[in-house]
């Protein structure tokens, strides 16, 4: 029995070496590209159609379980792929695969499944259930389960090169576990999709290598929106929107049964990973964390209403038990620890679990907005203190654990409840203790601007994030990002290199970041369309002084309702008129008695659109 578990490791051992010879996670193309593949089409109608026909476009297959099954099974594709068209319709459990497996396209030869007229005009009212495939893209559907998916509206296992773009998912908070599930994949794409339901994640990917998540919507959940555990390793993540989320919007990592892990992945729970020019709002928990990381960049994000129920921000252990009953899976989790894997052998009970720490978690550049009345309830970060416990003893996981190693955090504006609102940091339980070279107290307060600045953004409440020209925002120091050593991976088993460059040269809506960095998710610059300029409204703005009160003269071209805000250089309002009309011609708003001379920033609102450049007061 010992010979045989010895000999299972070895090739375990041998299979490790052979595999994973691909590059890190890629910052370009934004998009995959499918490039000209060539493919055979093939059609199916719900109303119209009979799966006795040859599932032309005039006579097609009535369902798409027909014309899966058409699909040569268990070989690689030649000659050409298969493009499989869906004419306008519902499409019921009754017309789909119960489980899609074993079809093996390639790049040149892929299997496509699509509406054959436009976006929107397929609905399947059915989960997708898919493990042991190649090359697949699913694209421009709408797949909605609210009555009887109790576990997944997709799962993906056990394949590679898997798209999905465009489609939107949707299932029941209440009764769904996860919306997106992914485990033990490769090559996954998901762009531009609407992801939404689920009383746990939205979006749970557990062992999966390479691929991006790129402009998504995903919300509605109970707990995180999205997480990448495991062993998943070489994601960008990058433009999407994260909301009415539970625990919180992103983690990178989270805790795993070790049996679940793939070879040679079998450390962190997440590895090289790029978090980037996202939003999340109106999330209870986190904006985002890290919970067990290696090499995870966290950079140019914008949060807004975020954390009410503890921290904004979490840089914390991943965890590691062995799931499950001895036997079958669970045996590998021995396996897994013999080869250098950190992991024990016991089912968790909340207590015994290995303590995954996180090393070089980089988080630069972010924005994290609470507005007045909203605030996170005991304080900014929650970064716990090193783990020096049995649990982590005898498992090859460092003892102790530490959540705070080479951990850096520079550049970022949080506003969020009081000037005295607890950092989080540096005393009892805490990391970033004073001898912590790369995070401190002083290091924090000094490289972040921490209640000091108001963030000045377009309008977040109704989700426009991108901030006031020349406002505050502006006037906060950024950092570069510099770029992971790459010298310091695991050794045993080895992991491929990540990609270690963390130069962000674009904002969420394309546009190029040159110059000084500007936090968050977007520059400022473009896709932003005003309904009116500062020129429509009054040229130029100016105070003028009547019995020693300062009024702000606008001239407006027309009657609109508008906001008028005023705030000092560094950030702080003293003047908010709720939205009021404004008629035609000259108006004359009064401005708070016991300003100081000086220069002012004013923003002006109208509906979802902003202007605003800086005013003179004179005594």
């Amino acid at each position: 029995m010992r010979q045989s578990f010895f000999c299972l490791a070895m090739i375990v051992m041998c299979c490790v070496q052979c595999l994973y010879r691909a590059e890190g996670q890629s910052m370009n193309p934004l998009r995959y590209d499918i490039g000209n593949p060539t493919v055979r089409d093939i059609w199916v109608d719900p109303v119209n159609g009979n799966d006795d026909n040859p599932g032309s476009s005039t006579r097609p297959y009535k369902t798409v379980y027909a014309a899966w099954e058409s699909i040569p099974a268990n070989e690689e594709l030649t000659g050409n792929g298969w493009r499989i068209n869906l004419k306008p319709g519902v499409y019921t459990s009754d017309d789909m695969p119960l489980y899609w497996d074993e079809r093996y396209g390639s790049a040149r030869y892929p299997i496509i499944i699509r509406p054959a007229e436009s976006k929107n005009s397929v609905k399947i009212t059915a989960g997708i259930n898919m493990a042991l495939c190649s090359y697949v893209y699913f694209i421009d559907l709408i797949l909605e389960d609210t009555m009887f998916a109790t576990a997944d509206i997709v799962h993906l296992q056990f394949s590679d090169h898997i798209l999905l773009r465009n489609c939107t998912l949707i299932a029941n908070r209440d009764i769904t576990q996860e919306c997106l599930k992914v485990n033990q994949c490769q090559y996954v794409y998901v762009e531009d999709n609407d992801i939404s339901g689920a009383w746990d994640n939205a979006v749970d990917f557990v062992a999966v290598q390479y691929g991006h998540i790129v402009a998504n919507k995903i919300h509605n959940c109970g707990d995180w929106g999205l997480y990448l555990k495991g062993g998943s390793a070489y994601f960008r993540v990058e433009n999407n929107e994260i909301y009415n989320t539970g625990t919180g919007g992103f983690t990178a990592g989270q805790g795993t049964g070790f049996q679940f892990m793939t070879p040679p992945f079998l450390h962190y729970e997440t590895y090289d990973c790029k978090f980037i020019n996202n939003s999340v709002h109106d999330v209870e928990g986190a904006g985002f964390g890290v919970n067990g990381g290696y090499n995870i960049l966290i950079a140019h994000n914008t949060c807004y209403r975020v954390g009410e129920r503890s921290h904004v921000v979490e840089v914390t252990f991943g965890g590691r038990s062995c799931d499950g009953q001895p036997g079958g899976d669970f045996d590998s989790c021995d396996v897994y620890r013999t080869i250098g894997g950190w992991g024990n052998s016991l089912v968790s009970d909340g207590i015994n679990y290995v303590r995954i720490p996180n090393k070089n978690v980089y988080i630069f550049n972010n924005i994290v907005y609470n507005p007045t009345g909203y605030q996170s309830l005991w304080q900014h970060f929650f970064i716990p203190a090193p783990y020096s416990g049995e649990w982590n003893i005898n498992v090859n996981a460092p003892n102790p654990a530490n959540a705070d190693e080479n951990l850096r955090i520079r550049g970022n504006i949080i506003w969020n409840g009081s000037a005295n609102h607890a950092l989080g940091v540096g005393e009892g339980e805490s990391g970033c203790s004073s001898n912590n070279p790369t995070c401190n107290t002083a290091q924090l307060l000094a490289d972040n601007a921490i209640n000091s600045r108001e963030p000045q953004l377009q309008n977040p409440s109704v989700g426009n994030f991108a901030p006031i020209k020349n406002s505050s925002v502006y006037q906060v120091t950024t950092f570069p990002i510099p770029d992971f050593a790459g010298n310091d991976r695991p050794s045993m088993p080895p992991s491929p290199a990540g990609n270690y460059a963390n130069s962000v040269t674009r904002d969420a809506q394309g546009n190029a970041r040159t110059g000084n960095a500007v936090a968050g998710a977007y520059i400022g610059e473009g896709g932003i369309s005003s309904v009116f300029t500062s020129e429509d409204i009054m040229t130029p703005y100016s105070v003028e002084y009547k019995d020693d009160i300062a009024f702000l003269h606008i001239s407006a071209p027309s009657t609109k309702n508008l906001t008028i805000r005023l705030f000092t250089l560094t950030g702080t309002e003293i003047m908010h008129n709720f939205p009021s009309e404004i008629s035609y011609g000259d108006t004359w708003i009064p401005l708070p008695t016991n300003l100081s001379s000086g220069v002012y920033y004013l923003i002006i609102q109208s509906g979802d659109e902003s202007a605003g450049l800086p005013v003179m007061i004179a005594e």
